[in-house]
């Protein structure tokens, strides 16, 4: 059996994106939400203390609603990037639909990039 007679994947895993430090603090984008406790995998953004590790809060960019007769790996939208906005308060978030995002580091608040 060649390769190409393989069974395909339904999906690709999320893309490995690389964490933001800024003073003192990391962000990072953890794609299995759900094996940590949370509501959904993709789509958060997690503050640690670059230094001792500590996780200091994270914030929810954006809310996938699944579908409940589907699958719900297939449905799964992960963050793609994460880059420091001009101003060094906020940071921009692309998902792997290229919708993006802005949070703000100061009151950890998601909204859409216009």
């Amino acid at each position: 059996m060649s390769g190409l007679d393989m069974p395909k994947p339904k999906r690709v895993g999320p893309p490995a994106v690389e964490p933001v430090t800024v003073d003192g603090v990391r962000y990072e984008a953890p794609p299995w939400g759900r094996e940590r406790g949370l509501d959904q995998n993709g789509g958060y953004v997690v503050a640690t203390d670059a230094s001792s590790g500590r996780e200091l809060w994270k914030a929810r960019i954006y809310r996938i609603d699944y579908d409940p007769k589907l699958e719900s790996d297939v449905q799964d939208i992960f963050i793609k990037s994460i880059v420091l906005g001009a101003d060094g308060r906020e940071l921009v978030v692309t998902d792997e639909r290229d919708r993006k995002f802005v949070l703000d580091l100061a009151t950890h608040d998601a909204r859409p990039m216009h």
